[in-house]
């Protein structure tokens, strides 16, 4: 069996003492010795296949190196990045990421952030949250270190990185009535979750700002935000009889399921009604056709939270400023989106007419 490589073997193969060489293996003190034999003894341990022993590291630091990632949905193709981001910042320190799923269940996320904690994580990056998030808060408050990516709890106390949820419905807003809308339907997001209420309420303040219908039927919450709520949501918009020309949906999945729904009801997007998505999350500029949507920055907001992350775990908890970043976004003007045609309105109105009609007997014609 092969006896295993430790911080004496290397030191005295660069004739160096022990503490030199672990000021070099650290990324946070190699900068206190020169570049030259910090570059010696990585090169030295990496010939020796030196490897850490993690459980002495642990026991000696009271540190596992090792962060829990908490995501909703691992299918979603907006979190690959965000993890990416990550995984790709921690890794730099010396820290590896865990990753676990919760499904969009809140008592499986308690489960999984137990779980962890019991696992003597350093700290935990949680895309998962909603608003009112007790276990979150608690953990925090018992000085676990905790970042929110994406979304963020409603306790200021909680650090978080999301997006400029306002500035992105601004600039959506501002495209789809430039074009020409003036009926502009929502697909709004659970409002449950920080991203569904901010989007929504930047929605209704930029519509009004720029005088747009504001009926309120116009507006459908959705119960997730996944491609099977955005179809049934521009179901229920298309059967409430009321005229619009475009909608404008909270992400990018309820974007996919509006546009299927319209393709059932033979109605062409953005012929008859223009779609906009919010995320620009991979592939959205593939499909036909290529959405029009809102670009966040998905690799940035996971590389900040864990940025984030690795400053608290450095800092003692009474000394620990809480920070939330609002990372700019893009509009991304695609194919799903148009000025509505001349005889869009008309086609619409008599649409809601016919609704009408049928819903009220009195005015239907007398059978022969």
């Amino acid at each position: 069996m092969k006896k295993r490589v430790t911080l004496k073997d290397v030191a005295e193969a660069v004739g160096v003492h022990v503490s030199t060489v672990s000021r070099a293996l650290d990324p946070k003190t190699r900068h206190l010795i020169t570049a030259e034999v910090a570059e010696q003894i990585l090169k030295v341990s990496t010939e020796l296949d030196y490897r850490q022993n993690a459980a002495a590291y642990s026991l000696k630091t009271n540190r596992t190196r090792t962060i829990g990632v908490v995501v909703p949905d691992i299918t979603n193709p907006v979190f690959p990045p965000i993890i990416r981001g990550i995984e790709d910042r921690l890794a730099a320190s010396g820290y590896v990421a865990i990753l676990a799923n919760t499904d969009g269940n809140r008592r499986r996320e308690v489960s999984i952030t137990q779980t962890f904690r019991a696992r003597g994580v350093d700290g935990l990056i949680m895309a998962s949250v909603e608003r009112d998030d007790e276990a979150i808060s608690r953990l925090s408050q018992d000085g676990l270190p905790i970042v929110t990516v994406n979304r963020q709890v409603d306790d200021p106390g909680v650090s978080s990185v999301v997006n400029d949820e306002d500035a992105g419905m601004k600039l959506i807003l501002g495209h789809v009535a430039g074009l020409g809308h003036q009926h502009v339907a929502n697909i709004a997001g659970p409002q449950a979750l920080s991203t569904g209420t901010a989007r929504l309420r930047a929605f209704e303040h930029h519509r009004d700002l720029l005088g747009l219908d504001d009926d309120p039927q116009l507006i459908a919450v959705a119960n997730a935000f996944n491609d099977e709520e955005g179809v049934r949501c521009a179901e229920e918009l298309l059967s409430r009889g009321v005229a619009f020309t475009a909608i404008v949906c909270s992400n990018d999945r309820l974007a996919i399921g509006a546009t299927a729904a319209l393709r059932r009801r033979g109605l062409s997007c953005p012929d008859d009604i223009s779609v906009t998505g919010y995320n620009d999350m991979p592939m959205v500029d593939r499909l036909f056709p290529a959405l029009t949507t809102i670009r966040v920055q998905q690799y940035d907001a996971g590389h900040e939270a864990a940025d984030i992350l690795l400053e608290m775990i450095e800092t003692p908890p009474e000394r620990r400023r809480r920070r939330h970043v609002v990372l700019p976004v893009d509009l991304m003007v695609r194919e799903s989106t148009a000025a509505p045609s001349k005889t869009q309105g008309r086609a619409r109105r008599a649409r809601s007419a016919a609704r009408a009609a049928m819903a009220d007997p009195a005015t239907m014609p007398a059978a022969e």
